[in-house]
């Protein structure tokens, strides 16, 4: 058994934390918000993510899990410290470090014994470097510690599957002892391990994202084409993803990504290109493709009703994708923010994230059910894939809308359904299928 101590309880860290405290760590999870630390004492979890309030109570309960807004509670005895603090987006798109180099120079001051310090944090190439330079400066008097970069692949809705049972754990310092240390925590998840430098560990993170980022844009781009085609952009889709060298993971077409990773990501790593000289054509070329997303989806809904203002419309989904409440840079925020801009009444449901959305969009009437919702609406936009909204009783929401009409924006529903029950529909890169007036 190690004693880790995790810096941050954002989706990373409390996630990371309660993981290793299951794999028979003590762990201690470290913050500074006094309020998500006795929240988290009292069971009460700042992020919603499927199985994590039950894995953490489970750790907890077994002593392995504590929490602290004290470093010197959390170092004390501390062998491995993960920094899993938040790096938001500067102004031009760079990530901003500075709680990076907070918990750094507190850790400085505090440590009172050798460390290993894992960066788990998304953090541009040579923070690795400039955080040992943080903690060689910070330092009252010197204490051997190594830094290792442990970049993270978590996705919002399935962490703790991800954690449990990654494709890869990526693990890059100047230390190979170190990284080989870390490496060990990771062995019993039985995953490739990837050893390799810090600025090389610190890149495979972005690039990985990157690349991510620009199938789901290639795909939109390739939506617009079969629309004006009339061709059905799931069907190919489905015809690309047999190609094992493409795959079908990340071909769905619709509003284009959103979340804490791949807006952040892309604009950080074509930030640094352009810091060196370089000309990021294509990263420029994915976040423009994503923005004009929810522009198209605007542009459709407001040509089926022709106008949007004084209607009613409807959002299916809050968050910027299912089995997550988090609303950053979330579709439904553009999108609600223009139809009002127009002139429209904008209503929404959302299973997890309406809390937290009306925080973002006060504005924004927020409904417990779908039915209620739909009643008296001119039309209804599905943003969020939820498995719940599969399963409406379409029949019904036709009878409660002021005019049958769906956008969806996530192609979840069957054109030809859709349009049978009587419904003016229409959905993204679906051709002919949609219904619309072009002749197809």
């Amino acid at each position: 058994m190690k004693q880790i101590c995790v810096i941050g309880v954002g989706y990373v860290g409390l996630v990371t934390a309660a993981c290793f405290s299951d794999l028979g760590n003590r762990v201690i999870a470290l913050d500074i918000s006094e309020e998500k630390i006795e929240g988290l004492k009292r069971g009460e979890m700042p992020i919603y993510e499927p199985g994590l309030a039950e894995l953490v109570e489970r750790n907890v309960r077994s002593g392995r899990l504590t929490f602290t807004t004290s470093y010197e509670e959390g170092l004390d005895g501390t062998e491995f410290v993960f920094i899993a603090v938040g790096t938001p987006s500067g102004v031009d798109g760079e990530a901003d470090l500075r709680y990076v180099a907070a918990a750094a120079e507190t850790v400085a001051r505090t440590m009172c014994n050798p460390l290993i310090l894992v960066n788990k944090s998304t953090v541009p190439v040579g923070t690795g470097d400039w955080v040992a330079d943080i903690v060689r400066k910070h330092q009252p008097k010197p204490i051997p510690f190594s830094v290792v970069s442990c970049p993270e692949f978590l996705r919002e809705g399935s962490a703790i599957s991800d954690f449990t049972q990654p494709h890869r754990t990526v693990l890059g310092s100047l230390d190979l002892d170190a990284a080989e240390k870390v490496a060990q925590l990771h062995l019993s998840l039985r995953a490739p391990i990837v050893l390799t430098d810090l600025r090389t560990a610190e890149m495979i993170k972005y690039a990985s994202n990157a690349f991510l980022a620009t199938k789901i844009s290639f795909i939109n781009e390739i939506a617009n084409i079969c629309e004006a085609l009339g061709a059905d952009v799931k069907e190919v889709a489905v015809g690309m993803g047999y190609d094992k060298r493409i795959g079908p993971m990340f071909l769905d077409a619709g509003l284009g990504y959103g979340g804490s990773c791949f807006p952040k990501d892309v604009k950080a790593l074509a930030y640094m290109a352009a810091e060196k000289g370089g000309h990021p054509q294509l990263l420029h070329a994915v976040m423009d493709i994503n923005n004009d997303r929810r522009r198209m989806a605007i542009e459709r809904i407001t040509q089926m009703l022709g106008g949007l203002d004084g209607k009613v419309i409807g959002l299916l989904g809050l968050s910027f994708k299912p089995n997550t409440d988090d609303m950053r840079d979330a579709p439904s925020i553009d999108l609600a923010n223009a139809l009002m801009a127009a002139g429209a009444q904008v209503r929404a449901t959302d299973p997890v994230a309406m809390e937290v959305a009306r925080q973002v969009m006060p504005t924004v009437e927020m409904f417990n059910d779908v039915y209620t919702m739909a009643e008296g609406c001119d039309a209804l936009m599905v943003v969020t894939e939820w498995n719940e909204f599969k399963q409406i009783d379409w029949n019904l929401i036709r009878s409660l809308m002021r005019q049958p009409v769906i956008f969806d924006g996530r192609n979840i529903y069957d054109p030809a359904v859709m349009q049978h029950m009587g419904f003016a529909y229409r959905a993204m890169g679906r051709g002919y299928k949609n219904g619309s007036s072009n002749g197809r």
